[in-house]
């Protein structure tokens, strides 16, 4: 399997975290880093704005050192900017291949995940900061509207995985660099 370093993109509440840690599961070469995680343990439930600087700078360190060890890495993270984006797939490490898998869950499917877990809103809050990516980031679609949809999903995303010759070769070409 070639090294990988994924970066999980999608609103709160469309299965990011649930897919990390599947894939981290399943695949012993994957180790999930997670922004919340490293926020939680620096700073407690509640992060200074001005150190999220510093969060995603401990983040990279620790995405290189992984990958530098042999290990692929799945960045559980909102990623809502392509800046972010960016910043997450770009390793000093050679060899890695990267991509943004992009969760995509229906909006009103969004709203119901949200309410339930007690934060009702937030989507209003991160519409105004989500940016597409841009067409230069290498991209996966991960639909999540459903437990069918995961697993196919998933299953594409597993194949890909696996693929030792070219990672982005046509067979994938329906999932990768897709309109949004």
């Amino acid at each position: 399997m070639p090294l990988w370093n994924l970066v999980l993109s999608g609103y709160p509440g469309s299965g990011k975290t649930v897919l990390a840690r599947r894939l981290t599961s399943e695949n012993p070469d994957f180790v999930r880093l997670s922004v919340d995680d490293l926020r939680g343990m620096f700073f407690g439930p509640i992060e200074p704005p001005k150190e999220e600087e510093f969060v995603y700078n401990v983040l990279a360190a620790l995405r290189d050192f992984t990958l530098r060890n042999g290990r692929c890495v799945v960045l559980d993270s909102t990623a809502p900017k392509n800046s972010t984006r960016h910043f997450l797939l770009n390793t000093r490490v050679e060899g890695v291949v990267t991509l943004v898998v992009l969760m995509l869950v229906e909006k009103n499917e969004l709203e119901g995940r949200n309410e339930e877990r007690g934060m009702k809103g937030a989507l209003d809050a991160w519409d105004k900061v989500w940016e597409n990516p841009s067409p230069t980031i290498p991209v996966m679609k991960f639909r999540n509207d459903s437990l069918s949809e995961f697993e196919t999903s998933y299953y594409v995303l597993q194949d890909l995985l696996k693929s030792k010759v070219n990672p982005y070769r046509r067979r994938f070409l329906g999932h990768i660099y897709p309109r949004i």
